[in-house]
């Protein structure tokens, strides 16, 4: 994968867009702590990253919480996505809740997880981008979660 600048010249990670997974609970959302190595290390966000050739919104999404919490297919129920665009470039963020009880696992790109109460999200370290997106205003995440 590589960076791509979108049409406002602002640089993204994927040339095909990327996808994260918003998983919600009683008011909870599961967020995983960025690998200190990582871009933008040491925040808190939702699993997600690029999106590969021919892969949909759902199955990137999907794919990458399988990578980054060892998430399975069978363990989310998909409810929707929010879409967020800037100069051409796409972020999709879909929308789920557990099937069941999860099973996680901190893998390579994750140095820990948490169910966050949705109203403690925004005092933790946000991924900068993460953080706009929860914090719009009408924000579809928030609406999403119940919070």
């Amino acid at each position: 994968m590589s960076w791509a600048t979108c049409t406002n010249g602002h640089a993204h990670w994927g040339r095909r867009g990327a996808a994260g997974l918003l998983l919600a609970e009683r008011g909870r959302v599961l967020l995983q702590l960025r690998a200190r190595w990582a871009h933008q290390g040491g925040t808190w966000s939702i699993p997600g990253g690029a999106r590969e050739r021919g892969e949909s919104w759902v199955d990137a999404a999907l794919r990458e919480a399988r990578e980054e919490l060892g998430l399975s297919r069978h363990d989310v129920d998909v409810r929707g996505s929010s879409r967020a665009t800037c100069g051409g470039w796409t972020y999709e963020t879909v929308l789920g809740v557990p099937t069941g009880v999860l099973s996680l696992a901190d893998l390579a790109e994750s140095d820990g997880h948490a169910w966050v109460p949705a109203h403690e999200v925004a005092d933790l370290p946000l991924h900068p981008s993460f953080r706009l997106a929860w914090s719009a205003p009408d924000s579809p995440l928030v609406a999403f979660v119940g919070a």
